[in-house]
């Protein structure tokens, strides 16, 4: 898996990479067909902003969160993130698993 971790407006420090290097560790679990992932980190005002852009093998997921506390954008994210590679998982499975309705019959 390719990461990528860019920032706009904000300057992304070690600890900051660290930390979405972690949550990414996670979810890494539940998705093994992870080509690559781009973090982008910005701040506008008082929004936090955090978005994740996944390319998958078959399709690409993007999704955000703003929170007032980038750490508390982070961690939405990851959750979010890893909410989406769940259903994305399932959805595939469900596909492939289910038999058609003339096979039953």
């Amino acid at each position: 898996m390719n990461l990528k971790i860019t920032g706009l407006n904000f300057d992304v420090t070690e600890a900051i990479k660290q930390y979405v290097a972690g949550k990414l560790e996670r979810i890494n679990r539940h998705a093994g067909n992870l080509i690559s992932v781009t973090v982008t980190l910005s701040v506008d005002k008082l929004e936090h902003k955090a978005e994740v852009d996944a390319h998958l093998s078959g399709k690409d997921l993007h999704v955000e969160t703003i929170e007032p506390d980038m750490y508390a954008a982070i961690d939405i994210l990851m959750d979010k993130f890893d909410r989406a590679l769940i259903k994305h998982k399932e959805k595939s499975q469900n596909v492939r698993s289910a038999p058609s309705p003339e096979a039953t019959e």
